[in-house]
C-alpha cells in the first residue's frame, strides 16, 4: 500500500467522516438493532482510527449513530 492508499487518521471529532467509514465497511447494517457497543467496536476498528478509546462515551456514540441515520435518510 502506498501513502496515497493510506486512510485518513479518523478521530472522536470528526464524525461525519466516521459515519462515512462506518456506510463503506458496514453497508447492511441494521441501525435499529446497533448497540452503543457494538458502534464502539465497529469505530475502533475502522482503518485509520487514531484516536484514544477511552474518550468515547454514550452521547458521543449516540450523536454518531444520529448522524448515520441522517445520512442514510439524505440517499434514499
Amino acid at each position: 500500500m502506498t501513502d496515497d492508499e493510506q486512510p485518513k487518521p479518523l478521530y472522536w471529532e470528526a464524525t461525519y467522516e466516521i459515519v462515512l467509514s462506518l456506510m463503506e465497511h458496514h453497508p447492511d447494517a441494521d441501525l435499529d438493532t446497533l448497540g452503543l457497543q457494538e458502534l464502539y467496536e465497529w469505530i475502533l476498528a475502522l482503518p485509520g482510527f487514531a484516536d484514544e478509546p477511552i474518550l468515547a462515551n454514550d452521547e458521543l456514540l449516540t450523536a454518531i449513530l444520529r448522524e448515520w441515520y441522517e445520512e442514510i435518510g439524505e440517499d434514499l
